[in-house]
């Protein structure tokens, strides 16, 4: 099997990843699409470099994660693309349901108010990554991922009180 080929068959099998990140960064299904491009892209770079050390989708999180904190940390809601190539027709694109996600509604807009960081901690939390897995895809020491993550889940807890949603 050669390296396009490995691939495009770890991508299928994690893409839900790569959703669930576009999901929390972005609410417009049209910037989720160009970001989800974007992650590709970004991972399908750098996968030469992957050696295998950690999970794919421990690396994938952290690559996702990345990309969407550098396009989004200025602002800029505008993505810039790279030219799709045949590489990425190879791969089936599934469409992320949102219907199921409608009784989470309150819980989004509470983290779409939280800063990058924070976000990225509640998305690996929610994913049910331990303290060890989530400070190792956002290169800080666990004890600083613990220590964060309670900040945050207190924020959070403010937040969705303030909009009655707890």
């Amino acid at each position: 099997m050669n390296l396009e080929q490995e691939f495009v068959i770890l991508l299928e099998k994690n893409q839900n990843i790569l959703h669930k990140i576009c999901k929390i960064y972005t609410d417009r299904e049209d910037e989720r699409k160009d970001l989800f491009q974007e992650i590709t892209i970004q991972l399908w770079h750098s996968y030469p470099r992957f050696k295998g050390e950690a999970k794919f989708s421990t690396w994938a999180y952290r690559v996702g994660l990345n990309t969407a904190i550098s396009l989004f940390r200025s602002k800029k809601r505008k993505l810039s693309t790279v030219p799709w190539n045949q590489t990425f027709e190879k791969i089936s694109y599934e469409e992320y349901d949102h219907e199921k996600e409608d009784q989470l509604k309150h819980l989004y807009e509470a983290i779409y108010q939280l800063n990058d960081i924070e976000k990225a901690l509640i998305y690996l939390y929610l994913e049910d990554k331990d303290y060890s897995e989530i400070a190792e895809t956002l290169g800080i020491n666990e004890v600083n991922a613990r220590v964060k993550m309670n900040r945050t889940k207190t924020k959070l807890k403010e937040i969705l009180k303030k909009k009655g949603a707890l």
